[in-house]
């Protein structure tokens, strides 16, 4: 297949990098010359997707394509630009090829619920956050066009972890950690390498239109989290400290665990790290070399 992959970043270039051993040829979209595709075998396409002139000038046609372009934080305005408009300007510009298959990464941010129940693809996605609701809109702008023919399949994506990411791993290394409130408030984790993994199976086997919870097998409560870090690690337990329930609401904090059941049957995914403990015993592994095991 001709693959082109929206954002060569922590993802998507080692995305780019399996595909390409798999025998597809590979298109990375950057908005200027850059050197992080230099000799990885994929071939970069110069454009902006909040800029629908420069899409207009790609000569290639593709058979699959993937955004999983990243904001990197950023503002409301920034979030509307990146994933609303430049989703729409993807939309436009791909209706007139005969693409088969269009993969976009979404986030379970999108989930609001805070009780500690059960969520599934089916559950309301009714988010405070208003950079989550930026999301959300995108979402339904896609599966309007896939009601429409368009091949959209929405992979909402847990919180990512793997080598130099993982920001409570990294506050509990520094020792800058604190267990919040009562603890029980869960994490959503995929580890990077599952995260592609489930990229490539929704490329081959995703349903247009349909909406995957891209999540490890075992959601986790922060204070459990911690406590096993610390066990592994032989270090003390961070902390407790009051919740503060003003900051929550401003990053988006929620307490949810987001079920994976329908990305597990539908797509057949077996996960190579199925849960907190085996993903981050694999990263204290790379850290640490063989006196971590």
């Amino acid at each position: 297949m001709r693959v082109l992959i929206i954002g060569c970043g922590y993802v998507g270039l080692p995305l780019a990098k399996e595909l390409i051993c798999q025998g597809h040829e590979v298109y990375g979209l950057c908005r200027s010359a850059s050197d992080i595709l230099a000799g990885s075998g994929v071939i970069s396409v110069p454009a902006d997707i909040t800029k629908p002139e420069t899409l207009g000038k790609i000569q290639h046609h593709f058979d699959w394509v993937v955004n999983c372009a990243a904001s990197g934080g950023g503002t409301e305005e920034d979030y509307r630009q990146l994933y609303f408009e430049g989703n729409r300007n993807l939309i436009s510009w791909l209706r007139k090829s005969s693409i088969k298959k269009f993969i976009y990464t979404s986030s379970t941010s999108v989930y609001g619920q805070n009780d500690g129940s059960i969520v599934t693809e089916e559950s309301p996605a009714q988010p405070e956050a208003p950079t989550a609701r930026i999301l959300a809109q995108t979402e339904a702008i896609l599966l309007a066009a896939a009601q429409t023919g368009f091949p959209a399949v929405i992979l909402r994506v847990a919180g990512i972890y793997g080598p130099g990411r993982g920001h409570s791993f990294k506050q509990f290394l520094k020792g800058e950690a604190r267990i919040e409130g009562d603890g029980l408030r869960h994490f959503n984790m995929i580890h990077r390498d599952d995260l592609i993994g489930v990229i490539i199976a929704a490329l081959e086997r995703g349903k247009s239109g349909r909406i995957y919870n891209a999540v490890d097998n075992e959601p986790v409560s922060q204070a459990r989290f911690y406590e096993w870090l610390a066990k592994k690690l032989n270090r003390p337990l961070p902390p407790a400290a009051p919740a503060d329930l003003e900051i929550s609401r401003k990053r988006g904090a929620t307490n949810k665990r987001v079920s994976n059941a329908r990305l597990r049957e539908e797509l057949k995914y077996e996960f190579k790290l199925p849960d907190f403990r085996a993903g981050y015993a694999a990263e204290i592994a790379r850290l640490n070399g063989p006196a971590a095991h």
